[in-house]
């Protein structure tokens, strides 16, 4: 089947407004725009947070504070629900990889408690939420937090 076999389904395609061709068109003369004034010249319009001159709110409240960007830890999510698809008992970044369900960056991982475990895991992992841990560890395995630097890069791990 190509692109050019597909049916098109009633409704989904319209004709365009063809502007400017006489007032029995419903869209002629002013072409839909109104009578004069900035937003009805070409090119016109104003730009987003104008607000007449005034000024505007995002220049009146203050900036306070300063966040580094370059130390910013991001998280890719794997909920406790997943787990289950893994193959063996040991969870860690490269096993999360090869199943897919992280990509292989320098984001951290942290294990989410959606869901329900009935196989004993011990799970390495940056993050570990509350429920996972209980979930985790009341099915017989155990957790193991992963130390991470600002760049991402794992360290020695810390058990807790």
């Amino acid at each position: 089947m190509n692109l050019e076999n597909i049916p098109t389904i009633k409704g989904s395609t319209h004709s365009n407004k063809r502007l400017g061709r006489g007032h029995g068109s419903g869209h002629g003369k002013t072409s839909g725009k109104g009578h004069k004034g900035q937003k009805a010249r070409s090119g016109g319009g104003i730009r987003v947070g104008f607000e007449g001159g005034q000024m505007p709110l995002y220049r009146k409240l203050p900036r306070r504070g300063f966040n580094n960007h370059n130390f910013r830890m991001s998280y890719q999510v794997v909920n406790v629900a997943d787990l289950a698809s893994v193959e063996g008992n040991i969870i860690n970044r490269k096993i999360l990889v090869q199943a897919g369900l992280v990509r292989d960056n320098k984001q951290g991982i942290k294990i989410l408690g959606t869901g329900e475990l009935n196989k004993a895991f011990s799970v390495e992992a940056d993050k570990v939420s509350d429920s996972a841990r209980t979930k985790i560890e009341g099915s017989g395995g155990s957790v193991v937090l992963i130390t991470t630097k600002s760049s991402g890069e794992s360290s020695q791990p810390i058990t807790e």
